[in-house]
């Protein structure tokens, strides 16, 4: 990762209202905005030129959040037709160029490899998974999308949406750190989303009394998303999890009320409290 420069301009003044983003030596330009903005949105040139657009919400357990991903030789009109059809969401970022370059076969091809690299990831449900066909496009126009895509990814993380943000870092100076129980073993990072929990950390079973509602719940929506399944006498982690709270994190691996700034470890037995409040 190399230091960048992002520029975000807001039409209205307001920082929780239209947005539009961009590296100002780049084509590609991002703008976000509310559901509830979308008559004044309209009124910017960008949201009808030929891109990729991201429609964003999270679903009724706020297990994980939504994203559906189309394309649209005028993003707005599609955007207008979801905005009578599709209930689950609440903002919208539609990525263009600066000057309308884009082509109906580059929005394919953005929209195709965004839905291939969101699937991958894994931080998002896909709203329409079923997924779009590859268009044909020659290798040199291939390559030219690919690097539009990655200042795409950034734009979207800098407002907010890490779709394509890996959830495990790759520096190989990472701190990792345990959780243990009596019968459960789970480790992972602490990250700037939270406590990331790996794939295949071991759960206690039943929940003490302790756990109460929240931590049963939280643990169900889990075990109905199967991102917890049942395996000899434990829950399993099937995938990578982010959790925005270390005690969340603890609470469903130790399936009890726990101080996760006490419970995560490192190897040498200091306390995330001692490491990262001390």
């Amino acid at each position: 990762m190399k230091p960048q420069t992002i520029q975000i301009f807001l039409p209205d003044g307001s920082p929780t209202s239209i947005r539009e983003a961009e590296l100002t030596n780049r084509l590609v330009k991002a703008i976000l905005f509310p559901r509830n903005k979308i008559q004044e949105v309209a009124k910017r040139d960008m949201v009808h030129y030929t891109g990729v657009y991201f429609l964003f919400g999270s679903t009724e357990d706020g297990a994980k959040p939504l994203v559906y991903i189309g394309e649209g030789e005028d993003c707005f009109k599609r955007i207008q037709s979801h905005n009578c059809n599709k209930d689950f969401w609440t903002h919208c970022v539609i990525i263009s160029t600066k000057t309308d370059e884009y082509t109906k076969t580059d929005g394919k091809y953005l929209e195709y490899h965004s839905l291939v690299k969101a699937k991958e990831i894994g931080r998002y449900i896909i709203e329409n998974d079923g997924g779009s066909n590859k268009p044909s496009i020659s290798e040199s126009r291939e390559y030219d999308l690919l690097d539009n895509f990655e200042t795409a990814k950034m734009l979207l993380a800098t407002l907010g949406y890490p779709v394509f943000e890996e959830k495990r870092k790759k520096d190989s100076k990472k701190e990792l750190f345990y959780c243990k129980g009596k019968d459960a073993y789970a480790e992972g990072e602490y990250t700037e989303d939270g406590m990331l929990v790996y794939k295949g950390g071991k759960c206690t079973l039943k929940e003490t009394p302790t756990a109460g509602p929240w931590g049963i719940n939280r643990r169900q929506t889990l075990i109905q998303d199967h991102i917890l399944v049942k395996e000899n006498g434990m829950y399993v982690f099937q995938e990578d999890y982010i959790f925005d709270s270390v005690s969340a994190a603890a609470a469903t691996v130790l399936a009890r009320r726990a101080n996760g700034w006490k419970e995560w470890k490192n190897k040498e037995g200091k306390t995330l409290d001692e490491l990262k409040r001390k």
